[in-house]
């Protein structure tokens, strides 16, 4: 089966052809990051008029890396959440009008467990069900447990900033350029991960939940304390970064072993962070890495995933709305979604 896969969640537009949820034959991004930059964020309605003016473009080109035409397409495949609303409605605009031009079938997909399925796309081997899944990206901070492709058990969550977020907020405090992460990421290369005592937040009654606002006010604090050096921004920068992986890691380790998963599946786009996946590989862990091309926002992932959704619900949906949120397990996310 060859799936069309459109992604318009936020900032990026993609297109891509997957034969079987499996073999990318083509997997096309367009980075709106140089547009936003200035704004030090996405600016939501600028990003939905480049989706508008992206999208067909990228479709074209999607198609002719692949060496196929729109009538060998099986299956169209598209994000309808999380999300922006506008940027969401574009992709789910295209979609259904390829849709209903050429009488092919629909599926909505997760954008957020879509960046799982990345990780599963990239495997070598056969994934051992049940594992855990970790979402690490700009807007969700996810711990599951996978059951399955498309059965899932919300272990814990973020309660307030996503890791990604917080790269992101932190690099403003410290003067860096949008998108933050990197530019984190690359000043923490010279620092001393040590050299400022921060603290993750715990959430009382909640072992697997998130909090990354306070940490990234003990940055704010610390940072205005002292006139701060180019060293001392390397070393908060590097002291930030190892505590939020470091608990990160730990609870990801814990909740493997209270669910006796040995596997982890990672997606989102921090999973690109080398010290974060050095600091991983030092675990007994079975770890399952998205490749390069799979971890930031794409259409592959997309589009693999929405081949077994396809298998699993085994209809058309072509009333698909858009939707800012959705729930992580099945049974919410059809209560919420009766057009599945």
């Amino acid at each position: 089966m060859f799936v069309l896969g459109i992604e318009s969640t936020c900032d990026e537009t993609g297109c891509a052809i997957v034969k079987d949820g499996k073999e990318i034959l083509s997997n096309l991004v367009a980075s709106q990051v140089n547009l936003h930059k200035r704004f030090g964020g996405v600016v939501p309605e600028l990003a939905c008029r480049e989706h508008a003016d992206l999208v067909i473009p990228l479709l074209d080109k999607a198609l002719t890396q692949a060496n196929m035409t729109l009538d060998q397409i099986d299956l169209i495949a598209v994000a309808h959440g999380p999300g922006l609303i506008g940027a969401l409605l574009i992709g789910i605009g295209a979609a259904k009008g390829l849709s209903l031009a050429l009488n092919k079938p629909l599926i909505g997909v997760n954008h957020i467990e879509a960046h799982l399925y990345a990780a599963i796309m990239s495997a070598t081997e056969e994934i051992q069900y049940p594992c855990i899944g970790a979402v690490l990206s700009g807007g969700h901070t996810s711990l599951v447990r996978v059951k399955n492709i498309g059965e899932y058990e919300l272990i814990g969550q973020t309660q307030d900033d996503a890791i990604g977020e917080a790269f992101d907020k932190v690099a403003k405090l410290l003067d860096l350029p949008y998108p933050g992460g990197p530019e984190v990421e690359e000043l923490a290369k010279k620092g001393d991960p040590t050299a400022f005592p921060l603290k993750s937040g715990t959430i009382k009654n909640r072992p697997f939940d998130f909090s990354f606002s306070g940490l990234k006010t003990a940055v704010l604090y610390t940072a205005r304390k002292q006139e701060m050096t180019l060293q001392d921004k390397r070393n908060l920068a590097a002291s930030f970064q190892h505590t939020a992986f470091k608990d990160i890691i730990s609870k990801t380790m814990k909740a493997a072993e209270q669910y006796n998963c040995r596997t982890i599946l990672l997606g989102g786009g921090v999973t690109n962070n080398q010290t974060l996946r050095n600091m991983f590989d030092q675990t007994d862990l079975n770890l399952i890495w998205p490749t390069q091309q799979l971890t930031l926002d794409n259409a592959a992932m997309i589009a693999g995933l929405g081949f077994h959704r396809y298998k699993i619900e085994g209809k058309s949906t072509l009333h698909l709305e858009a939707q800012t949120r959705i729930p992580w397990t099945q049974r919410q996310l059809f209560q919420n979604n009766p057009h599945l």
